[in-house]
């Protein structure tokens, strides 16, 4: 019996799958980082003030590492798209990095902020998002496998990059409106009813498009792209809450799109006839 094949590396698609990946272990290092400055300073009053800072930093430092992962989540796919270029091998290595940096470092990040406080329970919400995470992920590729049309054009489920991107963005949001306190007060309890109520959505009913149609080659009337300019316009100058607001509208729009018409539908999600390629990535 011959050897089987190495499967084939497409290097731009795999070295945004390698950026994903790097930016989520990073995000996990800054987290423990800064739990480790906390906890160093917890017996020094005098450097509290500075250790707390230099904590925040880090956090900040791990939230733009996770939003990071998010674009290079998405460039991965485009690229493999664009050159005809989607492979098992590629939509593996895309899983094994979307666990770590939509799995562990948002869940490793709640569990600092605020899971920490409590005692069994606090590991065990953060567990649960990270393992309905790997089984969702797991799910996809079982799906995607298939090739079906349904598969091309929408996802069953939340994804887990959009969850750990609505995390990441609200705790943002949260810390930018706390800002100069270094800490987000009674805020914090909103993240793990959230990591909660994210692990539920990986798995529900509710539908959400996967913008296949929208590539390189996509066309837009001018009005339209106007908009999207406008939109990454307001994102590069209102940062802080911006990445939240995009994440959140997506989050609703699953619950929104069973109400809409199929003519309204189509004109946001379907920017082109789908191609026959593999689906794309979670």
């Amino acid at each position: 019996m011959s050897e089987p094949e190495d499967p084939k590396i497409y290097l731009l698609p795999n070295l945004m799958t390698a950026g994903n990946l790097f930016c989520g272990f990073a995000a996990s290092l800054n987290v423990l980082q800064g739990a480790l400055i906390k906890a160093g300073a917890a017996h020094d009053p005098a450097s509290l003030a500075l250790a707390a800072e230099q904590a925040a930093t880090k956090f900040h430092t791990a939230i733009w590492l996770i939003l990071a992962s998010c674009i290079f989540d998405l460039l991965d796919g485009r690229l493999a798209r664009l050159g005809g270029h989607e492979s098992p091998f590629g939509r593996e290595f895309d899983s094994l990095a979307d666990i770590v940096s939509f799995g562990v470092a948002p869940a490793l990040m709640v569990y600092r902020i605020v899971l920490h406080e409590f005692n069994n329970s606090g590991w065990i919400i953060a567990s649960i998002y990270l393992i309905c995470g790997a089984l969702r992920l797991a799910r996809f590729n079982c799906l995607a496998a298939s090739n079906s049309a349904a598969a091309n054009r929408e996802f069953r489920g939340f994804p887990i990059p959009a969850a750990a991107g609505l995390i990441a963005s609200l705790t943002l949001f949260m810390l930018w409106l706390a800002e100069g306190e270094r800490h987000l007060g009674n805020w914090k309890w909103v993240l793990p009813i959230l990591l909660l109520f994210l692990s539920w959505m990986m798995f529900s009913g509710f539908k959400y498009p996967s913008f296949k149609g929208v590539n390189w080659r996509t066309t837009r009337s001018l009005p339209r792209f106007l908009a999207l300019v406008l939109v990454l316009i307001l994102t590069g100058i209102y940062y802080q809450w911006m990445p939240f607001a995009l994440f959140l509208t997506y989050l609703l729009y699953g619950f929104l799109r069973p109400f809409l018409s199929s003519k309204m539908k189509e004109e946001i999600e379907e920017d082109g006839e789908p191609d026959a390629d593999p689906p794309v990535r979670p």
